[in-house]
């Protein structure tokens, strides 16, 4: 950066910013008009700790959705529940469900209740008749490995999970969480058990997340509460089944809703954009006309 007055300064006419022009002044040349351009955090959104932890709560939320499922599959694989008291359990979540999501004003895309209906009812035809098959479907692979594939396959769910818009659940996402479901009821006892595994695999996380969406649009009072609800579920579920394990997701939920968020907010105050005439050109004409 050069000077406007100096030893060194050229003593010629005034400097301009122009690219092609052929001016008394070395290239590098800037006078002192170049920071007075300097513009810092530009649209810099100002975050507030309570709403940014209500928004993480989503992804605690999902977390539970994941123990809750295990400890379901858990308490099936070791008979502690019968999978008819699971599927009228499912039966019943669905239904209220179903009228919560219509209370709030859900659409329907221009489909009736009939035609949710018979949807419904191809899934559970087709579920229940292919039940036996995925029993079956995993016999020649060791149970180590169809542990550890679930397991990646839940986690792949958590990482692509769309949490800025859950509804619809992205498809990659909802495919690793139905892989993984089918390798894991495929070691239940019974064709019956899949099934109601792979109901409530499809409960938790491909309708869920629409009514949980509907909630933070519709109501976003109830949305808190309703994560706080599925975050205590899961933590309850896996206390049964590993004590350690529902302490670490405790420690793991409250690091995600509240350390995590308020540490975001304290960085927050140490941002520092700087903008000024070395960024790169921005065209802000519509060139539209140019795409026909």
């Amino acid at each position: 950066m050069g000077a406007d007055s100096g030893p060194g300064a050229p003593a010629a006419a005034p400097w301009r910013k122009v690219l092609y022009g052929r001016q008394p002044y070395p290239d590098n040349y800037v006078d002192r008009r170049f920071l007075a351009e300097l513009r810092r955090n530009v649209g810099v959104q100002q975050l507030r700790y309570w709403s940014v932890a209500r928004e993480a709560g989503l992804v605690g939320q999902q977390v539970s959705c994941v123990a809750v499922f295990v400890a379901l599959w858990s308490s099936l694989d070791g008979g502690a529940l019968p999978p008819a008291a699971l599927l009228w359990g499912g039966l019943l979540a669905a239904l209220l469900g179903y009228g919560l999501h219509g209370a709030l004003g859900g659409g329907t895309g221009g489909r009736t209740r009939w035609a949710d209906l018979q949807s419904a009812a191809i899934f559970l035809a087709f579920t229940f008749g292919f039940s036996p098959v995925l029993k079956t479907l995993t016999e020649s692979v060791s149970t180590d490995t169809v542990y550890a594939m679930s397991a990646l396959m839940l986690l792949a769910h958590l990482l692509f999970f769309p949490y800025a818009r859950p509804s619809p659940p992205g498809s990659l996402s909802l495919n690793a969480a139905l892989f993984g479901s089918v390798c894991l009821a495929s070691r239940l006892p019974g064709a019956l058990h899949a099934f109601a595994m792979l109901t409530w695999a499809l409960l938790l996380f491909a309708l869920w997340p629409c009514l949980l969406q509907r909630l933070r649009d519709r109501a976003p009072r109830a949305f808190p509460w309703a994560a706080a609800l599925v975050s205590l579920a899961g933590v309850g579920g896996l206390s049964g089944l590993w004590p350690g394990g529902s302490v670490l997701l405790l420690l793991t939920l409250l690091a995600l809703t509240l350390a995590c968020p308020l540490l975001l907010v304290r960085l927050q105050r140490h941002k520092d954009n700087i903008h000024g005439p070395w960024d790169e050109a921005e065209i802000r004409e519509d060139l539209s006309r140019f795409l026909d």
